[in-house]
């Protein structure tokens, strides 16, 4: 799904061994996420296509409603899904300064799903997402700061995990229902259509991917990739 992904999950668990908070990170130099492997959707085949999305759906919602508390330290360049896993955890930490985070699906001549458009809405705003999407902008760790995209940045990797920590500890004293349910209620909303929707956004990514213009746009993007 995430092509040349190297994940490091690191699971925090209490004295019953039950996780207690988790941070998501990568072990790859540079790169926290580079996205979804765009050649599953160039000529793909439809069941394939299916699976694929369908496989992601679930993901995004088993992630971004977790039962316990998340981070996410960005340890590189975090475009399109890797921007979109970012930002389905609780917290962000972000390596600085020269990575880059973003929602850039227009640049790629393809759209971002509406429940990749609401989790980024969710985080920083509509206006502010609004620009981001159709634009495509890919932001600096210190612009990512400002906009509210994450939550703090570190000079390296190691400081950034140590802040990942620290955020998780900070559920020691906090009731794990009452953390849950606050997030559930918060959280509800941006989940909704995507609950409500899982096939109609199926049958219109496997449509959609399979248009001419799209299609055109993500084999210019390819062989922009071999030069």
């Amino acid at each position: 799904m995430f092509p040349n992904q190297c994940y490091s999950l690191q699971l925090m668990k209490n004295q019953k061994d039950k996780i207690r908070g988790m941070i998501l990170t990568s072990g790859l130099q540079k790169i926290f996420c580079a996205g979804l492997d765009i050649t599953e959707f160039y000529k793909p085949n439809p069941d394939r296509l299916a699976k694929f999305w369908t496989t992601l759906q679930d993901t995004w919602l088993s992630l971004y409603m977790a039962s316990f508390p998340t981070v996410s330290v960005i340890n590189g360049h975090s475009p399109a899904g890797g921007c979109l896993l970012a930002m389905s955890c609780d917290y962000r930490v972000m390596v600085g300064p020269n990575y880059t985070i973003g929602l850039n699906e227009t640049k790629l001549g393809i759209v971002a799903p509406k429940w990749f458009q609401d989790t980024m809405v969710a985080v920083i705003g509509q206006r502010k997402a609004e620009i981001s999407l159709t634009t495509g902008k890919m932001y600096t760790t210190n612009e990512a700061l400002q906009i509210g995209l994450i939550d703090e940045s570190l000079p390296d990797t190691d400081s950034a995990l140590k802040k990942g920590i620290q955020f998780l500890n900070n559920f020691q004293k906090i009731s794990p229902w009452a953390y849950k349910m606050t997030k559930d209620i918060g959280r509800q909303p941006t989940i909704q259509w995507l609950i409500d929707n899982k096939q109609k956004d199926l049958d219109f990514v496997i449509k959609y991917m399979q248009s001419p213009a799209v299609q055109k746009s993500l084999e210019l993007y390819l062989q922009s990739l071999k030069k």
